[in-house]
This record gives C-alpha cells, structure tokens and sequence, in this order.
C-alpha cells in the first residue's frame, strides 16, 4: 500500500513539471548600484573624459557580472531541462510498472480461483492422483509447469515492485533536483537582472553626446588591448585552416552579425555569448555546451599558435564569455545588452585561453 501512494505521488511531479520550469518568475527588486555624479535638478550629469572613463570601466565590470550570472542561470536552465525530462520518463516507467503489477496479480489471482474451484488443487496435482499410468505422467509434468509458472510469477511481481520502488526514489531524487536548479535559476536571474539594470541606469543618464564619447572609449580600449596584444607577437605563427565543421560553425555566426545580444537567448532573432558560439557549433553538427564556462571547463583547450577558424577563444579569469574565432586576429561574438553581435579584435579582452569543439 505504501509502495502505491510512494508512485501516484512520484507521477503528480509531471503535474508540476510547467509551472516549476517557468522562467517568468517574479524577482524581487535588485539592489542599487552608485550612481553617476549628481546634477543640479532637471539637468542631466556631466563627465569630464577622466569621469567618463571611470562609467565606461563600472558598465563593462557590470555587463561583465551580468555574464557570470547569465552563463549560471544558464546552466541551472540546462539541468532544469534534463531533470524535467528524467521526471516524465520515470514517471512514466511507474505507470507501466504499475500496470504490469495490475497485470500479474490478475494471473495469481485467476490461478488461486482454479485451484479454488478444483478443490485446491491445481488440474495437474488432480491428474497425478490418477491411477492410469499415463494420465499420471502427465499430471506430474503438469505439476511442474504449474510450479514453475506460479514461482515466475511470483518473481516477476517482486521484480516489478522493486523497479517500482526504484523509480518513485529516483523520481523524488530529480525532483530534489528539479527545485534546487530552480532557485539557482531565480538567483541567477535576479544578479543579472540587477547588473543590467544598473549599467543601463548609469548609460542612461548621460546626455546624447557623452553616450557616443562613451562607445568611443569603448572602441579605443579594445583597439588598445588588440594592439597590445598583436605586438606581443601572439599570433605570428598562427596560420590553421578551418576545419569542415569549424567553416560551417563560423559561416553560421558571422551570418547573426547585427543582431541583438539578449541574454539566455539561443536564437535565431538574437543571442547571447554561449548562445550564439553553441548554436554555430550545432549548425555544424557538433554539439557543444551551451555555457562558456562549462565550453571551457569541457571542451579540448589548445595552445594560441595552434588556433584556427571555428576555435573558441574563452575571455576573463572565469570564462564569463566567448567568442568564435575567424581568422586575421578577429572573432564573431555577441558582446553584451545593448550591442549586437559583431566582429572585434581577438585580443581586446582578456584572454583565458582556447577550446576546439571538433578536436
């Protein structure tokens, strides 16, 4: 009786399956980041270029935590995923082995009925009282297969109330982890939300003209760190061809160039870092992680000098980006909110190392 509520409980999981894997979740509110400088009311701030270079490097430390969180919300998403579709196939399993339970029982219990109505024994036993010889022999043979389709029965119906057990465990075990991913995600999403929300606060509020001063150091930092890093010397010897597939994963990004970064997106109207280098990777038929720290964590790391199109060049000391590399020192990469996807300078951030999916 336990064993049965213990599995109609475990198949109610499904029931929740859609409200549980919901990322529309109410978040509550982020908390505040500083401010620009003040201004006298109704006017907005004004920076000098050193004030403005200190809101260009506070957006990117932000948009850059955005990132970490998204590529965590990220893979809690993944794994909500994977839980969600262990929970249906156990779930399931348990009607089965219920059913196959109903099943067996209405055997053992056609057969208790027979015996019943033969006085409690089976037909066989009936047969080997007989005093005719051959009637005896075939009673005794009858005895047996009855014997020995009663014990497999009876094997049966304990190994499918084993399994059955089995299953309503497992089930409970990925629902634990069905809600644990869930509130990875609700946290993960509330770090981004109050990071972009932050940054965007601090663009915002600066007049036309200092939003384009502020693309501009943007632009003249990258040119500064891919000079540097060009200079160094780094990718001198680099001459690999793409592979087949690594040809196909960047035709597939560089074809996205001018959509929006959206974060968690995959696609096709918009991505994020991982979203866009994964989704490229698919098209080539190479599956790969769906997050740059889990595409580092797992994929083959390889030297600079051995890099070719398709490779992933992994960026910042906790591989909170990505971007595909595509040759002549360039990537294709979905940058962060408010920018699209776009070509930059391999070496205009801070290089963790590279990955090749297809080695």
């Amino acid at each position: 009786m336990n064993r049965r509520h213990c599995a109609t409980a475990a198949i109610t999981l499904v029931c929740a399956l859609a409200l549980l894997t919901s990322t529309g979740q109410a978040m509550a509110a982020p908390v505040p980041e500083p401010s620009p400088p003040s201004s006298p009311a109704g006017s907005p701030p004004r920076y000098s270029n050193a004030d403005l270079e200190k809101v260009r490097e506070q957006i990117d430390t932000l948009y850059r935590k955005a990132g970490a969180a998204t590529d965590a919300y990220n893979l809690a998403e993944e794994q909500t995923k994977k839980q969600s579709g262990e929970i249906v196939k156990l779930a399931k399993a348990i009607v089965d082995g219920q059913a196959r339970i109903a099943a067996l029982k209405d055997r053992a219990g056609a057969q208790a009925r027979e015996q019943y109505r033969n006085g409690g024994l089976p037909p066989g036993a009936q047969l080997a009282l007989s005093n005719d010889p051959k009637l005896f022999l075939d009673g005794l043979n009858k005895v047996r297969q009855s014997q020995h389709a009663s014990k497999s029965l009876l094997t049966d119906l304990n190994q499918t109330q084993e399994d059955l057990e089995t299953y309503t465990q497992d089930a409970s075990a990925n629902w634990e982890k069905l809600e644990t991913n869930r509130v990875k995600q609700a946290k993960a999403k509330k770090k981004i939300n109050a990071r972009i929300k932050a940054a965007e606060k601090l663009e915002s509020q600066l007049e036309e003209k200092e939003r384009d001063r502020l693309r501009q150091l943007e632009r003249d930092a990258a040119d500064r760190a891919q000079t540097a890093w060009l200079s160094s010397g780094a990718i001198k010897d680099v001459s690999g061809e793409a592979s087949e597939g690594g040809a196909a994963a960047v035709a597939f990004a560089t074809a996205q160039i001018g959509k929006p970064y959206v974060w968690g997106a995959e696609g096709p109207g918009s991505y994020d870092c991982s979203g866009l280098t994964s989704q490229a990777w698919l098209a080539a038929k190479r599956p790969i992680p769906r997050t740059s720290q889990e595409q580092w964590r797992l994929l083959p790391r390889i030297d600079i000098q051995d890099m070719r199109p398709g490779d992933l060049i992994i960026y910042h000391a906790d591989a909170s980006h990505v971007g595909m590399y595509v040759g002549d020192g360039t990537i294709v990469h979905s940058p962060r909110p408010g920018r699209n996807v776009t070509l930059a300078g391999a070496g205009s951030m801070k290089i963790l190392g590279v990955v090749r999916p297809d080695k």
